[in-house]
């Protein structure tokens, strides 16, 4: 944590807002493809003490984020074939693969409203 004098110290990421199209088709995808949990609202899925939060576009009118704005990252310890395999499995397009640099390795995945998703794994893990 870098303390600049004069700023606001940020200590955590706390949560994660998207918006799309239908919250309970992102809440499944996010719990079967990705393993994430359901919280109790119904609404969001767990990232563990971080929560990623669904919104249908006007729902909120303080965010005005569109559909498939979100570019984040992810990271496991399953190898890449088992990612591969389980992606496969659900029907899940491999956009593209990162070359590996610095002992990590990416594969890149949209979720259903078009949002980014990079699922990073270390050398160690394939």
């Amino acid at each position: 944590m870098i303390d600049v004098e004069g700023s606001i110290v940020i200590n955590r990421f706390e949560h994660l807002v998207l918006t799309v199209l239908d919250v309970e088709r992102a809440v499944s995808f996010y719990q079967r493809v990705l393993g994430l949990p359901a919280v109790s609202s119904g609404q969001a899925v767990a990232c563990g003490t971080q929560t990623i939060y669904f919104q249908v576009l006007g729902q909120e009118i303080r965010h005005h984020a569109l559909e498939g704005a979100g570019s984040f990252c992810f990271t496991s310890d399953w190898s890449l074939d088992q990612i591969r395999t389980h992606l496969a499995k659900e029907s899940i397009i491999i956009l593209d693969e990162s070359t590996p640099e610095a002992g990590l390795h990416s594969l890149f995945i949209n979720d259903p409203d078009n949002n980014l998703i990079e699922i990073r794994v270390s050398h160690g893990a394939d």
